[in-house]
């Protein structure tokens, strides 16, 4: 009842705060690129229920078709003003909408994004194929992946912090759970402090550990 009263204050107080900053940010999209100032996305939520996850869009509008989901830390496709909100998180602002409909928690395992299989009726997780992800058929089934979908996604957390990008998931739900384990008022508020830290220094891209 804590985290959920602290989420919504602070993201209603987030938003009133900000304001000025979705203004700015909008008319910077939309006067490099046109298209559309937002994005959506299906995402996992807290037990697998999906959710439309709301982001500033970072990517050149493609009119006829979808990006393909990428990581790499220098990305052509993402436009000038793209580059500088994903370095500071600013595109995650709209977050504070999801976080306020109780979608989402400031801290929490990063969600995660889905597509539905037409032919198995199923939400499957995207994601690259490696040799970690290829042995399963739907992302349930990585271990550790029933403790982490207990609770709420979060806008920052311990895996987004501490663990690089490129760790396979079974490692990355290994940094949700001990988050999970551990969580507090107290240690949601350390993980909100070291999330600004990041965003003044420009580093939420870097492939590595962020702190």
């Amino acid at each position: 009842m804590l985290k959920r009263s602290f989420d919504f204050t602070l993201a209603l107080l987030g938003l009133i705060l900000s304001s000025p900053l979705w203004l700015i940010v909008s008319l910077a999209i939309y006067i490099e690129d046109r298209g559309p100032v937002l994005f959506l996305q299906e995402r996992c939520g807290m037990q697998g229920k999906p959710f439309k996850m709301l982001k500033f869009r970072t990517m050149r509008h493609l009119p006829t078709g979808k990006h393909q989901i990428l990581s790499q830390e220098i990305d052509p496709r993402v436009t000038r003003v793209g580059r500088l909100l994903r370095a500071t998180a600013l595109d995650e602002l709209p977050n504070l909408i999801n976080i306020l409909k109780g979608d989402m928690s400031f801290v929490g395992p990063k969600p995660l994004p889905f597509k539905i299989e037409a032919d198995r009726k199923a939400f499957i997780y995207i994601a690259p194929l490696t040799d970690e992800t290829m042995q399963y058929d739907n992302i349930s089934q990585v271990p550790g992946y029933d403790l982490r979908s207990r609770i709420r996604p979060g806008l920052t957390g311990v895996a987004q912090l501490y663990a690089p990008k490129t760790i396979d998931h079974t490692e990355r739900f290994r940094y949700d759970n001990l988050y999970v384990q551990k969580m507090s008022f107290w240690l949601d508020l350390k993980l909100i402090l070291l999330s600004f830290l990041v965003t003044f220094k420009g580093k939420w891209e870097h492939q590595e550990k962020k702190i």
